[in-house]
């Protein structure tokens, strides 16, 4: 497997990313500046998370329009897999590659910590490693993770069953208490309606590694590095 991983001035978890992935398939995968017109043929494209652009108007929104979004685009479009984490699910949204906005969480504050999550999708390249109804231990750390989108775009993404993972409690439980930003209906990552895209708010590569106290976040780059081996 041959991965990209998209590098924005203000990005901070290129390097995470870039280190499971190499620990996975053995191969380093390609560091694409945000400048560049083209990409390397790749079976995986990540875009990592950070502060692009400081941030600046919106969070994502600056680097929505950075060149190598349009390639990123009709690569998406042509079925390739894409990853967006925290900063990257804000691009992808930003970019239109995924329906909704992300927000200023609840609190007006900048939320770290780790949360649970629910899998509530099994049969993608991202989450076939996982059960659906599982509980996972994985990291937020943000400030614009609030999830929302109108009744209508919400009712398509629930029959779609484009929900990948909800906040949730250690139990599994669905409330408002387990919300860490406000998101509605504990939306913590959506797909596509293909498949093929994934933005998350919470970092899986920083729970990929026993060293890091966990592995929770680890099955899904298995998996993607099965998949798309094959």
């Amino acid at each position: 497997m041959t991965a990209a991983v998209i590098v924005f001035p203000g990005s901070n978890c290129d390097r995470d990313v870039a280190v499971v992935l190499k620990s996975i398939t053995g191969k380093t995968p390609k560091m694409v500046w945000h400048q560049e017109n083209t990409l390397p043929k790749c079976d995986l494209i990540v875009i990592p998370g950070g502060f692009s652009y400081g941030d600046y108007l919106r969070s994502g929104a600056m680097a929505a329009h950075s060149p190598i979004m349009k390639t990123i685009v009709k690569q998406a479009q042509s079925g390739v897999p894409v990853l967006g984490i925290c900063n990257g699910f804000q691009i992808l949204t930003e970019s239109g590659l995924l329906p909704g906005v992300l927000m200023r969480n609840s609190s007006l504050r900048f939320v770290c910590k780790d949360v649970n999550i629910r899998v509530e999708k099994t049969d993608t390249v991202f989450s076939k490693a996982y059960i659906r109804g599982e509980i996972l231990r994985i990291p937020i750390a943000h400030h614009e993770g609030n999830y929302f989108a109108d009744e209508n775009t919400l009712k398509e993404i629930e029959d779609g069953a484009q929900i990948a993972f909800r906040y949730c409690s250690s139990k599994g439980d669905i409330t408002q208490s387990s919300n860490p930003n406000g998101s509605v209906a504990n939306i913590a990552g959506i797909f596509n309606s293909e498949g093929n895209i994934l933005g998350m708010m919470p970092h899986p590569e920083r729970l990929a590694d026993p060293f890091l106290g966990g592995t929770d976040g680890l099955p899904m780059f298995t998996a993607l590095a099965e998949a798309i081996s094959r």
